[in-house]
């Protein structure tokens, strides 16, 4: 595992670093997915999801960095990637009734530990490249980084879950970032350029707020609906 690794270069704690920094700069969304996805829960199931959500998600990146350039390349996957996260949005949006059984919190717990999954494995798809591209192909040092992150991100969704019971807005602002990616990579899915050609920059950024929008919207309408119901 750590064969070829100099750890008393400095090029070696240099590209760690730039790994670190690109791994929690570029996983802000996903930290916020994972706040909003155990913000039900009861506190002491809450640290575990997060612990867990958190874990699985680092080693599913590191896979998923194995073959996401080809992965990038497969024409509709953004799209349905996209889709798909907009649902999510719609679903944290609308939360969940809190439970009163055992068998409750343990299906509860195990629904955050999926959504966080799923989201993180959709928002990834981009993410994986910059980090990859900062470990300049060493795959060691990758996976160092990526577990070296995994306390730093599961603080940030921690630290998120309790700002969220106090600004609840906080709930809709991260659906809203959910909707605002999902319309962006509508937009940049290969088969869009295929048809249509080259998408500026200036009508993504639109399709995003349009996203951002729709998802709020229809988590407010189900919110309601459900409520009067």
């Amino acid at each position: 595992m750590l064969a070829g690794l100099d750890l008393s270069s400095a090029t070696f704690w240099s590209a760690l670093g730039s790994i670190l920094l690109a791994n929690v700069v570029l996983s802000g969304d996903n930290a916020v997915v994972i706040a909003m996805a155990a913000r039900t829960l009861k506190p002491e199931q809450r640290g575990k999801a997060i612990f867990f959500g958190s874990a699985a998600a680092i080693v599913m990146r590191i896979l998923l960095t194995l073959v996401a350039i080809r992965l990038l390349g497969m024409p509709f996957l953004k799209i349905v990637g996209g889709c798909l996260l907009g649902y999510i949005g719609v679903d944290l949006l609308m939360g969940e009734d809190e439970g009163g059984g055992d068998g409750q919190e343990v299906t509860g717990m195990m629904a955050a530990i999926r959504t966080i999954l799923v989201a993180d494995l959709v928002m990834s798809l981009d993410n994986v490249l910059a980090v990859a591209a900062a470990a300049k192909g060493n795959m060691p040092l990758l996976v160092i980084g990526l577990v070296v992150s995994i306390p730093l991100i599961v603080f940030g969704a921690s630290l998120l879950t309790k700002v969220m019971e106090r600004f609840p807005i906080i709930i809709t602002i991260g659906a809203a970032l959910l909707g605002f990616l999902a319309g962006e990579m509508l937009l940049t899915d290969p088969a869009v350029a295929n048809y249509v050609g080259a998408v500026s920059e200036t009508t993504v950024q639109a399709a995003g707020v349009a996203g951002a929008v729709l998802v709020v919207a229809i988590g407010n309408w189900l919110q309601k609906r459900a409520s009067r119901s």
